[in-house]
């Protein structure tokens, strides 16, 4: 196992090697830079620039280099101090920038898969051990409802009610008497009240893909012969049902957890737009209409990491809690 784990761990630095490149030289495909679209706002606001000055910020920003060079500086920095460059737009590091929001970013997309799991396996387990009831119905036809409602349309909608008939608003962190006020309790409070409804809504966009994964794998697991074995011993439903079939169903969720982690924060970007939540969501957005290069390649290969991180937890589970499966290779 732990001679797995070194080889996974090996296998990342040539992935993430990739991402970044790829993360960086995207960016770049469009026509024009940040220098160039800030050099054309200072003439239309009617700002004369001479070309030894357009050619003084095109070099101190290092534009006046190719692009694989700045590619190298910047996994240079990275590599070396962990520095991910230069914020032209919000002219900062771009490690402050991300540090204010990552943190936030992060709480929102854990607890949204935890509040997702918690809604769906309850229910995908007992629509698989009660298949055709009134429940299964209910869930299955909630469980597409969420699949087809995009999230951002329906945080429009939960955030006008909530303001409609509890004169709650649900946009941003803060209520308006929060906002410079220290922390307190009462802050405190009042956060956890405005991250409710992102955290619902982001959550029930994977609640419904969730049931029907594990209602069909649990469902498959109950008709194998081990649990038609475990029934003519005289077992109990409740011993049979959570000694395998429910942990091996399981497997398909934890091995989806590489592309979840992105899918959320993906989910994320819009209805943290929608609610004003000062997240990376919103960040991601600005930098890449403005074409800070650096911290839009910095989020991005956040966001990339989280996939090969998700991924690597799958393995790492699956190898342990399925002894079916082999990692080592045959002798022969």
């Amino acid at each position: 196992m732990l001679v797995y784990i070194i080889r996974r761990l090996v296998m990342l630095i040539p992935i993430l090697f990739l991402i970044s490149m790829v993360s960086f030289f995207v960016i770049e495909l469009p026509p024009g830079d940040w220098v160039s679209t800030y050099l054309n706002n200072l003439r239309v606001s009617g700002i004369e620039v001479s070309q030894q000055e357009a050619a003084r910020i095109t070099a101190m920003y290092g534009f006046d280099q190719p692009s694989y060079m700045r590619y190298l500086a910047w996994m240079r920095g990275i590599l070396t101090r962990g520095d991910f460059g230069w914020s032209f737009q919000w002219g900062r590091p771009v490690n402050d920038v991300i540090a204010e929001r990552l943190p936030l970013t992060l709480t929102i997309s854990i607890l949204s898969l935890i509040v997702s799991w918690s809604i769906a396996i309850p229910i995908g387990i007992y629509s698989a051990t009660h298949q055709y009831s009134v429940v299964d119905y209910f869930a299955t036809f909630w469980g597409f409802i969420g699949l087809a409602t995009p999230g951002f349309l329906l945080a429009m909608i939960l955030a006008y009610a909530f303001y409609r008939f509890f004169g709650f608003s649900a946009l941003g962190l803060y209520s308006t008497q929060y906002l410079d006020a220290p922390w307190s309790w009462g802050k405190f409070s009042d956060v956890l009240k405005h991250l409710i409804l992102p955290l619902f809504i982001i959550g029930l966009a994977g609640t419904g893909s969730t049931i029907r994964v594990l209602r069909g794998n649990l469902l498959d697991e109950l008709k194998k012969q081990y649990v038609i074995t475990a029934r003519a011993k005289g077992l109990s439903e409740m011993k049979i049902l959570f000694k395998y079939p429910v942990r091996l169903a399981f497997n398909p969720l934890f091995s989806t957890i590489g592309w979840l982690l992105p899918a959320i924060f993906s989910g994320e970007v819009l209805i943290s737009i929608v609610l004003s939540i000062p997240s990376l969501g919103p960040l991601l957005l600005r930098s890449t209409l403005a074409q800070d290069m650096y911290l839009t390649g910095s989020i991005v290969l956040i966001l990339s990491a989280l996939t090969v991180i998700g991924s690597l937890i799958s393995d790492i589970y699956l190898a342990w809690s399925d002894p079916r499966i082999r990692y080592e290779g045959v002798s022969k």
